[in-house]
């Protein structure tokens, strides 16, 4: 009764509202008509509705959305492209930026660049990119640890120091030859040359932390030091930045000390006085919870404050942004809330609009003659001679060994993002023309794209020493690779890995390895992130009471990187878990699919000459496939249908006689966990192979009423579904699945084996 009750009033209220909003719209339109009959001929109703649209479309809050999408969407795809040659995705972004710009698409599709990049409307994307600086400079500011500097800072700070005065020195050598042919009308050459200078000796932190996360190098006393030398030389160099742009716009010497004393009084207030009142109020709401939007707004407000000041000063909004981002309470906990707060926004969106906004400043055809790609060659050998040889000398005085030193110098002359941040303030200052400014920006992106090759003939050059062999050298060792992407899968894997080596334990190695996209982490909470995705592995690694090793890194291509370690000699047998993907089992999952296949050359060459169907049914996704087909030892995937895995009951269905290596396993597992194996010959392949049958009825003699063999008819659904897990091979899976097979129904985990 009440829902009749219900139901009447709501219909009523909606029936009677109906009919007085009608009443007034007809009013509406009687009061309409007088006012159209005012007014001489019909109207154009076709023209009207596409001069609406006409003026939506070209309205600048629809142009800057439209702008934000393409630069997004450009940067995402060049960034994507580059990680996958191994480059950071900064320089697939910046390279993005200068598509975008007027060297190609204002070159080869004016018509689309001037819709989407009209000249009114650069304005409004300068203004929003420099938010995302701003925030940006904040989170580097944050994620260098000064503790850490403070403790290496006798080595950090020669090197750092030799890496800037070196570069500084022939940049403002370079600038003698430039001057006259290359600086801005009325530009005074100790600007053009200090601009130079400083051109020459900027580091780019945040792309050497990710290009040493990527490499495994977080833990070593290079990784160490190059990132403590790239620290003390940011800080360093954002001072000389500061004072040099003092000195550009104070145009004279009294009004230049002036503002450098106004800056040293911010710098000693920063420190002295705000720095404390924010570690106390740090300390307080130290977690997550307890960081309240009034909390949260002191510090956001003290970050604006901050920039504001110091672009009053005179010295660049950015540098208060980095300082503020210095001061912050030192809790490793807060720092991580904040960058996470920050740093997806101002990475993910904002970013990118400086990048492109830096594009369309470049000007790459206006180097049109030979000469001028001679004088940018000669910028590019000028900041590399300086920067790399001025570090790898100062690290070899130091004491570093020749194979470090040489690497130091490789990652100091990463200039990445943060030379494009100095490029534009000195073309904002107009010290820097068009040409040179698009001369330094291509310097920017040669130094960065070569670190990583530069690394890679370091490491070639010094091979690895006798000494320094790993343990594949340790022969007779059974060693476990388990992958896993969540601690869930990893506890599950490791429980497998204890079940084939539990009794060996002395002469088995069991490895955990956890592979992490490199954008999802910083510098700074990567110990933190590392502890919270091993400690449920310690947990259940103590519970089983074995010892494993841990690997923690990383990288730019997941897929790539497990192959690598996989094939790299040093391991048995990988052990993986499969994931389920947002777009699996829908529309767009089979089109994305297909569209892969298509676009894949491997897979498109495999489809051709028939090693894969266009059209197959898939039985693993496309990540597993690529890692089977790819690994060179036998691979392990389990699919676990529970939260745990057992492995006291095994299932093992025979298709064919290539499923023989799966004896291998069966024995492991009785001989280390005891566990009960049943064999199925499905189809009679056992019962026509003898020495099938032999190799049984062995593994039987050492260890009775663990292994039993039933032909495929004789067997009954009970005993089938009666055990915890299914072993079986992945040809045999494809056949089971493609015959809507009844054996993988019912069990709570599989294990498909590739030998």
């Amino acid at each position: 009764m009440p829902k009749l009750r219900n139901l009447l009033f709501y219909t009523l209220t909606i029936v009677l509202f109906s009919v007085l909003i009608y009443f007034i719209i007809n009013q509406g339109h009687a009061l309409e008509q007088k006012e159209l009959t005012k007014i001489s001929g019909s109207p154009d109703t076709l023209g009207q509705i596409w001069d609406t649209y006409k003026h939506n479309l070209t309205h600048p809050l629809a142009t800057l959305l439209l702008q934000i999408i393409t630069i997004i969407l450009a940067a995402r795809f060049f960034g994507m492209l580059f990680k996958k040659m191994n480059q950071p995705s900064v320089i697939g972004e910046i390279i993005a930026g200068v598509m975008l710009g007027p060297s190609f698409l204002g070159h080869y599709f004016p018509g689309m660049f001037e819709v989407i990049f009209p000249t009114s409307s650069l304005g409004n994307l300068q203004f929003l990119s420099q938010i995302g600086l701003i925030l940006f400079m904040f989170v580097i500011g944050m994620e260098l640890d000064l503790n850490v500097i403070k403790s290496k800072a006798k080595d950090a700070i020669v090197i750092s120091h030799a890496s800037i005065i070196f570069p500084f020195f022939l940049g403002m050598l370079l600038a003698l030859f430039l001057y006259n042919e290359f600086a801005p009308q009325g530009i005074g050459f100790v600007s053009f040359a200090l601009f130079a200078g400083i051109s020459m000796s900027i580091t780019a932190f945040p792309v050497l932390a990710r290009i040493v996360q990527e490499r495994g190098l977080s833990k070593t006393r290079l990784g160490n030091i190059a990132i403590t030398c790239a620290a003390a030389d940011d800080i360093t160099a954002w001072c000389i930045l500061a004072a040099v742009i003092a000195i550009v716009k104070a145009g004279s010497a009294m009004s230049a000390l002036a503002t450098i004393f106004a800056a040293l009084l911010y710098v000693i207030l920063m420190l002295k006085v705000v720095q404390p009142l924010l570690a106390r109020i740090g300390k307080k709401y130290a977690h997550k919870e307890a960081l309240s939007r009034p909390v949260v707004a002191i510090f956001f407000i003290t970050l604006l404050i901050s920039s504001y000041t110091t672009e009053v000063i005179g010295i660049h909004a950015l540098f208060g942004a980095f300082m503020a981002g210095v001061i912050m309470p030192s809790n490793i906990s807060f720092r991580n809330v904040f960058i996470e707060k920050v740093e997806d926004v101002s990475v993910v969106i904002l970013l990118p609009l400086f990048f492109v906004f830096t594009g369309l400043r470049t000007e790459i055809g206006l180097l049109n003659d030979a000469r001028l790609w001679g004088i940018c060659g000669l910028i590019i050998l000028v900041a590399v001679v300086g920067k790399f040889v001025g570090s790898a000398l100062a690290a070899k005085f130091v004491g570093q060994s020749w194979k470090d030193s040489l690497s130091i110098g490789a990652l100091m002359n990463t200039r990445g993002l943060m030379e494009l941040i100095v490029l534009n303030i000195g073309y904002d200052l107009g010290v820097l023309s068009k040409e040179i400014f698009a001369m330094l920006v291509l310097m920017a992106l040669a130094t960065t794209f070569m670190t990583g090759p530069a690394l890679d003939l370091i490491n070639k050059i010094w091979r690895r020493s006798p000494g320094e062999q790993t343990e594949h050298s340790n022969n007779g060792r059974y060693k476990v690779l388990v992958s896993f992407n969540h601690s869930d899968t990893g506890r599950a894997l490791l429980r497998l890995a204890n079940a084939f080596t539990r009794k060996s334990s002395g002469n088995s190695v069991v490895t955990c390895m956890h592979l992490s996209p490199s954008n999802d982490i910083n510098a700074y909470n990567q110990a933190e992130y590392e502890n919270e995705v091993f400690m449920p592995i310690y947990d259940a690694s103590d519970s089983l009471a074995m010892k494993v090793k841990t690997v923690f890194k990383p990288v730019q291509n997941i897929e790539e990187e497990i192959i690598k370690t996989a094939n790299s000699g040093t391991h048995d047998l990988l052990l993986l878990g499969t994931g389920t993907s947002i777009f699996d089992g829908t529309l767009l999952g089979r089109i994305l699919g297909l569209t892969s296949q298509i676009i894949n050359p491997e897979r498109l060459y495999n489809t051709l000459t028939g090693k894969e169907k266009l059209f197959g049914q898939a039985v693993l996704g496309e990540r597993m496939k690529t890692l089977v087909r790819s690994c060179n030892i036998p691979v392990g995937i389990l699919i676990n249908r529970e939260e745990t895995v057992s492995t006291e009951r095994i299932l093992i269905p025979f298709f064919s006689i290539s499923d023989s290596f799966l004896l291998i396993y069966a024995q492991k597992l009785i001989q280390n966990n005891k566990s009960v194996v049943v064999i199925v010959d499905v189809l009679g392949t056992i019962a026509q192979n003898p020495e099938l049958k032999e190799s049984i009825r062995m593994i039987e003699q050492v260890a009775p009423n663990h292994i039993a063999l039933y032909g495929g008819h004789t067997v009954t659904e009970a005993q089938r579904n009666n055990n915890d897990m299914m072993m079986i091979s992945i040809e045999s899976l494809k056949r089971a699945v493609t015959t809507h097979s009844t054996w993988l129904s019912s069990l709570p985990s599989i294990l498909v084996m590739k030998p």
